[in-house]
């Protein structure tokens, strides 16, 4: 499903990434763990097409996005990619539905469509009585789920999840550790996850170390 190739990532003198070199199969779930400063969020965010590589590719079923660019690359990581983050950035403004709504709004997809998917989604993650309700409204659980649908709403083959426990309590954190593996048996999605949180790591099918800027092994 994944596969990125010699990646370097560097700022100014400070060398983050030093060749990384990884295949993520279909389906699987791996966690990428290491030190603070380790370069995992940078990897994740290169991965993600938020940022680009120095030097090496990235290609996601044969198709190399290291080559796309401006709108190609935007309209790929809309519709193939979904992001959760240890802070759920939601908008305040807007109601649990209307936050999910939004990516598929971005993709072309009319309202009606959009909501039934939101729904759904909503539905799915135990959120059907509030997704009227704006994000003060809501506990940290249920906003990180809310963050959860709005990830799965353009039904993006590939999940990309930074610390997504990070922010919550012990309770909140294991129902969201189980929910990754109930999105993959559902959803058929590939999920990668940066975390410290070991009992999440051990759950996943893989882990990736990262030592100053390498991967120093695979579990």
């Amino acid at each position: 499903m994944i596969r990125t190739t010699g990646i370097t990532k560097a700022y100014g003198d400070l060398r983050v990434l030093k060749g990384i070199d990884i295949e993520i199969k279909d389906r699987e779930v791996v966690s990428v763990v290491g030190a603070s400063g380790a370069g995992k969020t940078t990897l994740l965010q290169i991965i993600g097409t938020l940022d680009k590589p120095d030097e090496g590719k990235i290609s996601y079923d044969n198709t190399d996005v290291s080559s796309l660019k401006g709108r190609s690359l935007a309209s790929f990581r809309n519709t193939n990619i979904g992001f959760v983050f240890q802070f759920h950035q939601l908008l305040p403004e807007f109601t649990a539905l209307e936050n999910v709504c939004i990516p598929a709004f971005i993709a072309g997809k009319g309202k009606a469509e959009a909501e039934d998917r939101a729904k759904e989604l909503l539905g799915f993650l135990n959120l059907t009585d509030r997704m009227d309700h704006k994000p003060s409204e809501l506990s940290g659980g249920e906003q990180q789920r809310v963050a959860v649908a709005r990830a799965l709403v353009n039904n993006p083959s590939v999940i990309l999840a930074d610390e997504p426990s990070g922010n919550l309590d012990t309770e909140n954190k294991n129902e969201l550790h189980k929910l990754f593996f109930r999105l993959r048996d559902t959803f058929g999605q590939t999920i990668i996850i940066v975390t410290h949180d070991r009992q999440l790591a051990e759950m996943s099918d893989r882990i990736l170390k990262i030592k100053d800027g390498l991967i120093v092994n695979e579990l």
